[in-house]
């Protein structure tokens, strides 16, 4: 039970009760998502979508439990007042920056339905596990297999899957997913967590080890989602320090495509993965059509300070071509580090970029954003780099956070750019054409679709996979994107913080902002004990 908070208020024995026993619980799981554009949107296509509301499912007993999943990032903000007043326990995770939406979808529950039991796990409960227990009713701060002692004390035993606790693995409710979350693909997982430890990443923040999984569970996955035309690996990094593991990894891949599972499959690796010629040539022969690496940038300083060595030992475009010319395609994303880069360097960088045909484009580009509880999160906060009255909900990929070094209007205005790649446009069409011209011979048409789609989304208004959601139409004025200034002191909250349903006074407050700042920049009081680098709880 280590990491939990139990709320004895809660807690329902139903261990020695028939009634109980039958008592058939209603769950819903959701994952919780606040985006970048600040505007009400669903996201389908998505390379790696949130998935542990798939596997968190699989931790319940489907005899006993009636689940719904609802995934915001997939499907717009959850606004629907019958089924958050449905559940008799609501489960949420999410990233850092969507730790207000689950307190805001605990104010609507809770409103509806007072005797609900809401848990909360994932990035952010881990970032602030102490400051979120005044809010839920357990905080979850290890992995998904914690939610077995939840489910034991809330419910009883009876309620957590045979499956699970006969195996010590919980298959993936693929059966409970519908609409645009997993459209086009399906989703799985052969290992936990990364070997490498970058300073920027929440894994290297949790203290987390590698972990390979048993290729039978691998296997049990593949043949719970059905037959796909195509598999994508959720892993945080694909790659791996254990020859033999990748070895029988790709044997495994050989068989079920084979026999028809999948044609194609795509990936998360680290750099390391490309030093290895014969990972690349088994990569192409089980199917691969596409790896995506933490590139980061092509600025060498920048990678030494980010603890990326491991990007410093081949050359990235080499490394790009390697992928290319084996007819996978490689997707990458570009972090823009303003508090220790000038804007202009910033765009050399870019132009580097646009005018290197023999690459493809970045399928994102980001601010660098000090991912609570990480090292480059901590060496910010002891160089005070943080900006003032910066909130949790602007640690995004376009809102700036930390101190630049140029004026604030000049930072602004490239962050803004960023958001769509303004002032590129003509060049990134340039690089497609020449794109083309370079690798038309070499890398396959599919492939080659997928590179030019790649372009035309990074210079989207927003990217080319979303859609508005049907309640967040921008004809909705309380809907629309307030003029923003890209800047977190400045900016205001946005639309997801003016409630949409009848609130519970008692819960209004969980509307409010959830600071990260004080008005001196230093941590705000709420947060110390969590985030402080002498009272900050280490991850086990």
């Amino acid at each position: 039970m280590q990491g939990i908070l139990l709320a004895a208020n809660k807690i329902h024995s139903g261990n020695n009760s028939r009634k109980v026993f039958m008592n058939k619980k209603r769950i819903l799981i959701v994952n919780c998502f606040s985006n970048e554009w600040r505007i009400p949107f669903f996201q389908s296509g998505s390379f790696s979508p949130a998935m542990a509301p798939t596997f968190l499912a699989g931790l319940f007993s489907p005899d006993l439990c009636d689940i719904r999943l609802y995934n915001e990032q997939s499907s717009g903000p959850l606004r629907d007042e019958e089924l958050l007043a449905w559940p008799d326990m609501l489960v949420l995770t999410g990233l850092n920056t969507a730790f207000d939406r689950m307190l805001h979808l605990t104010a609507y529950a809770r409103t509806q339905n007072s005797k609900v039991i809401v848990v909360a796990g994932g990035s952010a409960i881990r970032a602030l596990f102490h400051y979120a227990q005044a809010y839920f009713d357990y905080c979850c701060d290890g992995d998904i297999e914690q939610m077995q002692y939840v489910i034991e004390d809330a419910f009883g035993k009876q309620y957590v899957s045979e499956q699970f606790l006969r195996d010590g693995w919980a298959i993936p409710r693929y059966d409970l997913l519908s609409g645009n979350w997993t459209k086009n693909f399906g989703y799985v997982e052969s290992s936990r967590n990364c070997y490498h430890r970058c300073s920027f990443c929440t894994t290297t923040a949790e203290k987390t080890r590698y972990r390979s999984y048993d290729l039978e569970y691998l296997k049990q996955q593949i043949l719970a989602l059905g037959k796909k035309k195509a598999l994508i690996f959720i892993d945080n990094n694909f790659s791996s320090f254990d020859k033999q593991f990748i070895s029988d990894r790709f044997a495994l891949l050989k068989e079920l495509r084979q026999h028809g599972y999948f044609t194609r499959w795509a990936a998360s690796v680290s750099a390391d993965f490309f030093l290895n010629d014969e990972n690349i040539s088994q990569a192409r022969e089980t199917g691969c059509m596409a790896l995506f690496t933490g590139l980061e940038t092509f600025d060498r300083q920048s990678l030494i300070n980010f603890n990326k060595h491991q990007n410093t030992i081949q050359s990235q475009v080499e490394m790009i071509r390697k992928c290319l010319t084996a007819g996978i395609m490689f997707y990458y994303g570009i972090v823009f580090d303003i508090a220790n880069r000038a804007v202009a360097n910033l765009h050399d960088e870019i132009d580097y970029i646009v005018d290197t045909p023999a690459i493809t484009l970045p399928c994102y580009m980001t601010l660098a954003i000090p991912i609570l509880g990480t090292p480059f999160f901590q060496e910010c906060l002891e160089k005070h780099l943080i900006l003032p009255n910066v909130k949790i909900r602007d640690l995004d990929a376009f809102t700036i956070t930390l101190k630049p070094q140029d004026p604030h209007s000049e930072v602004a205005a490239f962050a803004k750019n960023l958001s769509r790649l303004g002032g590129y446009r003509g060049r990134v069409i340039n690089h497609a054409r020449y794109f083309f011209a370079e690798y038309r011979k070499e890398i396959p048409p599919r492939t080659m679709m997928m590179a030019l789609y790649n372009s035309w989304q990074l210079c989207a208004p927003w990217p080319a996979a979303i859609r508005l959601s049907e309640a967040g139409s921008l004809a909705n004025k309380n809907l629309r994107p307030g003029k923003r200034t890209f800047i977190g002191p400045t900016e205001a909250p946005d639309y997801l913080y003016t409630p949409t349903m009848p609130i519970d006074p008692r819960y209004r407050h969980y509307f409010n902002p959830t600071m990260l700042t004080d008005s001196e920049g230093n941590l705000s009081e709420a947060l110390r004990q969590d985030l402080s680098p002498t009272n900050r709880r280490l991850y086990t």
